[in-house]
């Protein structure tokens, strides 16, 4: 098994959503979430974890069952659409021979380990976002060394609702009624911001390895390309800033490395596109000790 990552990351990555929806607030008939005290947009970041997870998925495939070995890295994803996750538990301990017992962890501390580090094994979300197995069938929690915080818009975004008609009815009965009315809600354009943390540390913990930190970079550069959505609109990641340190622990605070990389609007006038921005790095304060790496585009591996 690939060894795990040695060093601390930080990262920024910006992505941009032009006439969509990025994130809908449910508790808010679905309108663009934002702050109502600055009307900066958000996007949150089981939002974003979630695309990574589907653009993992996509490249790497869903793995049968008897793909699953105590040893070998998968890339199955634990938290799916339609996962029952007890099912999904009760493969560690079906792999490693062990009874379950209901809600809780084997007795041998040694047990619990294994059941765990199975499903950090064999699930790539596990690795690295973590996870709570604490249900009926116990493999115990896990903290994952990469860590997002919400995604906030550069710029306050204005929130648009229209309204749609359905010309067509579901019913035979209601072919002389009024057509079906609807709405829609998005964003004429917004440049989103998201700052990020992958602990070396915790990385030792859950086997996520140099494999794994290069897919997660990759999805996050990739993961708008082929999760399209009219309801989306067109959401594109724009740059990604990596700083990578010399030691496991860190070379320097992540906010001072985060200060480097600066956004300003061309004009005046409400930004419309990508163009209207203009992202600058001050390479000159980078601290010693901190490799900087800008993204532009990732080659799928698929």
């Amino acid at each position: 098994m690939t060894e795990p990552i040695k060093n601390r990351y930080d990262f920024s990555l910006f992505f941009d959503v032009e006439n969509g929806n990025p994130n809908g607030d449910p508790d808010a008939g679905n309108m663009p979430r934002i702050d109502p005290e600055t009307g900066i947009g958000i996007v949150s970041d089981v939002c974003l974890k979630r695309k990574v997870r589907n653009y993992v998925e996509l490249v790497r495939g869903e793995q049968i069952d008897d793909d699953l070995t105590p040893d070998a890295q998968g890339y199955k994803i634990y938290v799916q659409e339609k996962a029952v996750l007890n099912n999904r538990n009760k493969l560690a301990y079906d792999r490693s021979g062990i009874k379950p017992e209901k809600k809780k962890l084997p007795k041998k501390i040694e047990d619990q380990r294994m059941v765990t580090k199975f499903m950090c094994d064999n699930f790539f979300d596990i690795r690295a976002f973590g996870a709570v197995m604490t249900t009926e069938i116990n493999c115990g929690q896990v903290r994952g060394p990469i860590q997002l915080c919400f995604a906030q818009s550069i710029d306050p975004i204005l929130p648009q609702e229209m309204s749609i008609t359905r010309m067509a009815v579901t019913n035979e009965k209601d072919v002389d009624k009024e057509r079906t009315m609807g709405r829609k809600q998005f964003v004429p354009y917004g440049l989103y911001r998201v700052n990020g943390f992958i602990s070396a540390s915790l990385a030792g913990k859950t086997g996520f390895s140099e494999n794994d930190l290069s897919l997660f970079f990759e999805a996050l550069m990739n993961m708008f390309e082929n999760d399209r959505s009219a309801a989306r609109g067109l959401m594109t990641s724009r740059g990604l800033y990596v700083f990578k340190h010399e030691s496991k622990l860190g070379n320097a605070p992540a906010h001072v490395l985060f200060d480097t990389v600066t956004v300003r609007r061309k004009t005046g006038a409400p930004a419309r596109s990508f163009a209207d921005y203009e992202i600058t790095v001050d390479i000159s304060s980078v601290p010693e000790g901190v490799e900087m790496s800008k993204f532009d585009w990732i080659s799928p591996s698929a």
